[in-house]
């Protein structure tokens, strides 16, 4: 039968019927050990307790009222966001696009604000991913992305990953401020420098810039810090979030100082669905688990042993695999295989990954994983090396 959806997604052949932690199950009966987690969406598993109660409470009350009232679950949940981060106030949106949207919007609101309206462009980064709408495509650069959707939305100017030197460049009087993923995703796994991040911070300073961070996939928990510019020490004046802050229910986030966003004044942007009850509900609850005592640094300390494991597959395989990069529990694994066809040899064994550029194997377990799930990954990792490499000590290598 013909689909009636788009054809723009190369979907797998498999149907899941049911989740439970880190586990899925498909229609066939078929088990399998998910580390795609929805691309870093799955924070908390499948079918958590906690979510899913919050969930059905929420739905008894009502689920739409539009920003035209309050919403008393938007304001818990902002107040909650804004006392865990570096931020004041809080739009909410629907997804990462739109919450990287409406930091692109608060930057350049921003110097309007202060009387100069010309200074609108925002330095980007080649590798970066920031969603699919017009804006956030033209910000990413990618041009597979950008074929056919006509010239791109002008005010953003791309340097190549962590060169100082270029961004010092690329300033210029219609500079706002700059955009980058701490961690990037979807372009390979690659982690800013934590020394590049603190000279940018200073340099955005010296030149009267913001520095806008888009933590839609790395923040929340992910790599072992709420947001994972912590790791550096710096303090952003804008951040995206999305993803893993419902757990699998559709909300994204602008985090902001009071004084980056003080252009967003009434009737500068808006969201019919933003914030709504549903949505803040559950991503409360997801707050209620992430920010419990000790569970950043179990989050930490699991990718530690992550980290650890999949260093021994590279060592015993170094002929499929190249590199291990990431940090907490979001890791990649550059292949010398085709990403793709690793990807599969994974799903074979009953393990789930996500692929990304610079022919990367993305590993996105939900945070709530155990050491069993580590090692069982590992083993699952290890068959799916196994069928395109004999191990090292066979090929008689050190």
């Amino acid at each position: 039968m013909t689909s009636a959806l788009y054809p723009t997604y190369a979907r797998a052949d498999v149907v899941f019927t049911r989740g439970e932690g880190a586990w899925l199950f498909a229609e066939n009966g078929d088990r399998y050990l998910d580390f795609a987690s929805g691309v870093a969406v799955l924070s908390l598993g499948h079918d958590h307790p906690h979510l899913v109660a919050t969930l059905k409470a929420a739905a008894e009350k009502p689920w739409h009222l539009s920003n035209l009232f309050q919403i008393p679950q938007a304001e818990i949940l902002a107040r909650r966001l804004a006392e865990a981060t570096f931020a004041d106030v809080v739009f909410f949106a629907n997804s990462g696009a739109e919450a990287v949207e409406c930091a692109i919007k608060t930057a350049r609101k921003y110097h309007a604000a202060n009387g100069q309206p010309e200074r609108y462009r925002l330095i980007t980064f080649e590798g970066a991913f920031h969603g699919r709408t017009l804006a956030t495509i033209a910000a990413g650069g990618n041009a597979k992305y950008l074929e056919g959707f006509g010239p791109p939305m002008t005010g953003f100017d791309q340097v190549p990953f962590a060169d100082l030197d270029a961004v010092e460049a690329a300033i210029g009087d219609e500079t706002a401020g700059v955009l980058l993923e701490p961690v990037q995703g979807e372009g390979g796994l690659r982690v800013f420098p934590k020394d590049f991040l603190v000279k940018l911070r200073a340099l955005c300073d010296a030149r009267g810039l913001l520095l806008a961070l888009d933590e839609v996939q790395c923040g929340v928990g992910r790599t072992g810090k709420f947001l994972a510019c912590e790791h550096a020490g710096v303090t952003p004046d804008v951040v995206a979030l999305a993803k893993g802050l419902g757990g699998g229910f559709p909300i994204g986030a602008c985090l902001a100082t009071r004084e980056a966003a003080k252009g967003m004044t009434l009737g500068a942007h808006g969201s019919t669905f933003g914030g709504n009850p549903l949505a803040t509900a559950v991503g409360g609850a997801v707050l209620d688990i992430v920010l419990a005592e000790g569970f950043m640094a179990r989050v930490a300390a699991l990718g530690g042993l992550l980290r650890q494991r999949l260093a021994e597959l590279e060592d015993r395989y170094p002929k499929v695999i190249e590199a291990v990069r990431g940090e907490g529990l979001m890791f990649g694994l550059k292949t010398r295989v085709p990403n793709g066809d690793f990807a599969a040899a994974a799903r074979a064994e009953g393990l789930l990954t996500v692929l990304a550029g610079d022919n990367v194997v993305r590993l996105l377990p939900p945070l709530i994983i155990d050491e069993s799930h580590v090692s069982e990954a590992f083993s699952r990792l290890d068959r799916a090396c196994a069928r395109f490499a004999a191990p090292a000590k066979q090929l008689g290598a050190a």
